[in-house]
């Protein structure tokens, strides 16, 4: 397949304290999730894949069905940023640079997306700190629409990790509170979807928490949502910016599902830090939320 990844990427110039990460100008750190963001998408997707023969002293080809032709664009402004200490070798991304609120990044994604969507087999969106990890994540995609339709996307949990702190992982996105997306979903129109995959039951449910920071449509499901009449328009209807470019469009196009939390792990993506897990106080479970 031909495969479009596009990426929202902004690093304040100066650190403050902040509600998001890429507020904080901590520039390094903030290069480093980015190049894990896009390595991985090259690792599990791309052509370099190799296995070593050891008794011949030679590689061979591996991964062939899983390997695709990938081009990555990372969407900033003209300054804020961590490119230099994300420290990418050339080829692996294309800067689009874009005259807007840094807020509103990841609209102008969406309005490359729009631009070329038509020459690929598969977009995806992903915020500049989340990673993937697993080989099989599209086949699962496609696995999924197979069996439900194009009306309806699956997104993939969220989790941290961590060595010291109350869990060793933990997944980010339970549920809201109904009335934060009643406007935008409704999520007893078939609430619920289960199958096998491998010989076990797999559940997935209609998320009262929709956000991932991430998308993955194919060409069907990319056209559909180009076609409404609000698509590439900056909103904030849904918590705020950063979290209406990465799901109102999806909650408002398509029904939106995830798996359930007794098979979280079924499609997964990493969100690079502790910004989460870290909030988790180890004697009661609770958030501290000072």
């Amino acid at each position: 397949m031909k495969l479009l990844f596009v990426i929202p990427h902004y690093c304040a110039s100066a650190t403050r304290v902040a509600k998001h990460s890429s507020q904080t100008g901590k520039t390094n750190e903030r290069g480093l999730a980015l190049r894990r963001a896009v390595l991985s998408l090259h690792q599990l997707f791309g052509p370099s894949q190799a296995m070593i023969k050891v008794g011949a002293r030679c590689t061979i080809q591996a991964n062939q069905p899983l390997r695709h032709e990938l081009h990555v664009c990372v969407v900033t402004n003209n300054s804020d940023h961590a490119l230099e200490e994300a420290a990418l070798l050339q080829g692996l991304f294309e800067r689009v640079v874009v005259d807007a609120p840094p807020m509103t990044l990841g609209f102008a994604c969406h309005r490359v997306l729009g631009d070329r969507y038509v020459k690929f087999d598969y977009c995806g969106y992903l915020e500049d700190d989340l990673i993937l990890h697993d080989p099989w994540f599209l086949e699962k995609l496609i696995w999924f629409n197979r069996h439900v339709g194009k009306g309806s996307v699956l997104l993939p949990n969220r989790f941290e990790l961590s060595a010291d702190l109350a869990y060793q992982k933990c997944y980010l996105d339970g549920d809201l509170k109904p009335h934060v997306t009643q406007p935008f979903q409704d999520v007893k129109d078939e609430p619920r979807l289960s199958s096998k995959f491998l010989g076990r039951s797999i559940e997935f449910q209609r998320p009262l928490n929709p956000h991932s920071g991430c998308f993955f449509l194919n060409l069907e499901q990319m056209r559909m949502w180009c076609e409404q009449p609000d698509f590439g328009v900056p909103r904030s209807s849904f918590v705020g910016l950063l979290e209406s470019a990465a799901s109102l469009g999806m909650m408002q196009t398509f029904k939106v599902y995830k798996p359930m939390h007794q098979n979280a792990s079924f499609l997964e993506i990493e969100h690079h830090g502790h910004q989460f897990i870290s909030k988790i106080q180890k004697s009661s479970n609770a958030l501290d939320t000072s």
